[in-house]
């Protein structure tokens, strides 16, 4: 999977790109992340890439001129592939998202700053916007990075674990269950017994309800769209009714 990223700062991605899973996922062909510095697409001695807001206000705007320049010399006029646009204005960035977006062979991603990018980039550059949340940032790098290792990760043979994607949280619309390593015993705290009995049904048994239990105390609103078995819907009634009747007490 190829990533071309435009941004003002290409040096912010060098230590995170070749660190951990993103260094052997680029080593090994499995994604290859271009940067370009959209100031090499200005005209004026200067570089500049802003300019004060028409109809005033604070903060400047980025300019359209180079980020139009930059994205269609790399990526063609009109780009071959989505360009996602980083900003707090866009969808919420969720595993459905990117699930959705690791179909894609190629992507580009611009990466917003100052107080955001002139409106004809939206309305004629972009394809897409997304958000990694409700808070704002100083600019679209971190995003972007965050984007890039989500869907990294669901790439056959990026992780170590084959299946390990689809363990993480929200994979399965469920927070993970919990996870021990040794020691066996730590200040008096154990492990639970049926993660060492070897019993791989009551073990698979046991993280599901873990996992079911973890997303009802902390993320209650992920059950209403899940599609749930019996046996969990079972489970999470009597999870309820025991919370009910600690409340009462």
């Amino acid at each position: 999977m190829r990533f071309d990223v435009f941004t003002l700062f290409p040096e912010m991605f060098s230590s995170y790109l070749a660190t951990s899973m993103l260094k052997r996922a680029a080593e090994n062909r499995l994604i290859e992340v271009s940067l370009y510095n959209i100031r090499d697409w200005t005209t004026d001695k200067h570089h500049i890439t802003d300019d004060t807001p028409y109809g005033g206000g604070g903060g400047m705007v980025m300019k359209p001129e180079p980020i139009f320049a930059a994205v269609e010399s790399v990526l063609g006029a009109p780009p071959a592939c989505p360009v996602i646009l980083m900003t707090p204005q866009g969808r919420q960035f969720t595993q459905q998202v990117a699930n959705e977006l690791s179909g894609y062979e190629r992507i580009g991603l611009l990466c917003g700053r100052y107080e955001g990018v002139d409106e004809r980039v939206r309305e004629h550059l972009v394809t897409d916007e997304i958000s990694i949340g409700d808070f704002v940032l100083t600019g679209g790098e971190l995003p972007a990075m965050v984007l890039i290792d989500a869907l990294t990760r669901l790439i056959p043979g990026a992780l170590g674990d084959p299946t390990g994607a689809e363990d993480d949280s929200f994979a399965s619309g469920l927070l993970e269950y919990p996870h021990y390593t040794r020691p066996p015993e730590f200040r008096g705290w154990g492990v639970p017994a049926v993660l060492q009995s070897g019993n791989h049904a009551e073990i698979d048994r046991w993280r599901r309800e873990r996992a079911l239990e973890r997303t009802l105390q902390r993320r209650p609103d992920l059950l209403e769209a899940m599609d749930l078995s019996k046996k969990d819907q079972a489970f999470l009634k009597k999870l309820r009714e025991a919370l009910s009747r600690s409340e009462d007490v």
